[in-house]
């Protein structure tokens, strides 16, 4: 194993055209190594996708590295965090071995107080980084300044708090998949169509939500469709709650021939749809294949999905934090997942 590691060290050094002892001051984060140097030799680790042995040196160092993991709970209304946690669950085991340990902090997505419980656990136990769902504008924000101000890096995962300075944003470009989602719309629509974009959150009016339907509408904007669009916030969850606004809104408009989700609750006003009478069945689209949509997916109340590779997202926000912390490799400010459109046709073959 030395010996392959030290081939490794040695292609690193003919590259970057440095001497061995210059690759390792890097490889373990010591000083004495130029800005332009050091970043030289990151990018070229990087390409090579290197791994040191790192085993043997941070097990005998005794330091263990503790990532926290602030994410929602899988709760009633939805079980799209289960797909995350299954990719932070794995990338944990991967890194185990040298002496790294991933710390879950789960919050209800429905109260802002177990999001603030579980954010000071982050500054009570002196993690070495964190991933974050930014569910919480307000509090994940206090959160994210206390972090920097205690030297602690942070990446968010599936939505972005842009001006909140994280290593890394990994998930959904937010933007162009609500433009996706204008123009899958379009199949169902006439010439006196209206359009209704539907945020069913306790803080619909955060940022994830703002920029899904600004690519929403930009989409009309930008092929100068003229069909009236409305927005419908619920902030109670609950399919009552639900099923009583989507009905009023229904009455007062009629001509509603598109709904557009904005998140993984699509299942809600799929399943409005089964028990309600309409003069015409709009088309749906909405997020996730979480388990209730995939059921609606299948006998077409729900026409359109839009995903994200959510395991993925969970397995490269462990890998950006253990890159950077451990291998002091350059990381990307936002990695965006591929925008992928699942249907009743395609849905058995969608793995992530």
């Amino acid at each position: 194993m030395k010996q392959k590691e030290s081939r490794g060290i040695r292609e690193i050094a003919r590259r970057a055209n440095v001497a061995i002892s210059t690759v390792d001051r890097v490889i373990h984060n010591r000083i004495g190594v130029s800005a332009v140097t050091r970043e030289k030799i990151t990018k070229i680790i990087a390409e090579l996708n290197y791994q040191p042995n790192l085993l043997a040196s941070r097990l005998a160092s005794g330091k263990i590295i503790t990532l926290a993991v602030l994410i929602p709970s899988v709760t009633e209304d939805t079980d799209f965090w289960e797909a995350p946690l299954r990719g932070i669950q794995r990338a944990g085991a991967d890194i185990k071995q040298y002496g790294i340990n991933v710390e879950l902090l789960l919050f209800d997505l429905r109260d802002s107080a177990s999001f603030v419980t579980q954010a000071n656990r982050v500054l009570d136990t002196g993690v070495d980084g964190l991933v974050i769902a930014p569910a919480f504008v307000e509090e994940a924000e206090r959160i994210t300044t206390a972090c920097r101000e205690a030297g602690i890096p942070y990446v968010f995962i599936d939505s972005n708090l842009p001006d909140q300075l994280g290593l890394s944003y990994i998930g959904p470009p937010l933007f162009q998949s609500g433009y996706l989602a204008g123009k899958l719309s379009t199949y169902a629509l006439r010439e006196d169509s209206t359009l209704l974009v539907v945020n069913i959150a306790t803080a619909s009016d955060n940022y994830t939500y703002k920029q899904i339907e600004e690519g929403f509408r930009s989409y009309f904007t930008d092929q100068r469709y003229l069909y009236p669009i409305r927005r419908l916030n619920i902030h109670q969850t609950d399919y009552p709650s639900v099923s009583r606004h989507l009905q009023q809104q229904f009455s007062a408009d009629p001509t509603i021939d598109a709904v557009f989700v904005t998140n993984s609750r699509a299942f809600l006003v799929a399943r409005f749809l089964e028990h309600t009478a309409l003069p015409r069945k709009p088309l749906l689209i909405g997020y996730d294949l979480v388990n209730e949509n995939r059921h609606y997916l299948a006998n077409g109340l729900i026409d359109f999905l839009i995903c994200h590779q959510p395991e993925d997202q969970g397995y490269r926000s462990i890998m950006a934090l253990y890159q950077f912390l451990v291998l002091s490799a350059p990381i990307s400010k936002e990695y965006y997942m591929p925008i992928d459109i699942i249907t009743r046709e395609n849905q058995a073959f969608y793995r992530n």
